[in-house]
């Protein structure tokens, strides 16, 4: 093999190896932040989930799945009124139970 020949390639490699490098580094780089703000939206994330458990906590909203119309017929029924079509409206006496209520809030989801 000529020296000029062996001399070029051995430059040339020494070039992709530079490259190669410089790429490497730069992707090394950028997954690092990628990492750090992985960290960061799963802290505020974790922030964001005990911050919304205390909201409903402290607002008395648990999550049962009712649609806001069924909140507000339990709001009533626990306020000690009929929410069932029998006696809407009419107030339950010594906070007795009505089978009827309970169907129209609870019941067929």
């Amino acid at each position: 093999m000529n020296p000029n020949d062996l001399y070029e390639k051995l430059r040339d490699l020494n070039q992709k190896l530079n490259d190669t490098a410089t790429e490497f580094t730069e992707l090394h780089e950028e997954m690092i932040r990628l990492m750090e703000k992985n960290a960061e939206l799963n802290i505020e994330n974790q922030n964001l989930r005990e911050r919304l458990k205390t909201v409903n906590h402290d607002n008395n909203e648990p999550d049962d799945g009712l649609s806001s119309s069924r909140k507000n017929l339990e709001k009533l029924y626990h306020e000690g009124f009929h929410v069932c079509n029998d006696y809407y409206g009419k107030r339950r006496e010594d906070g007795e139970e009505c089978i009827f209520c309970t169907e129209i809030i609870y019941g067929r989801r």
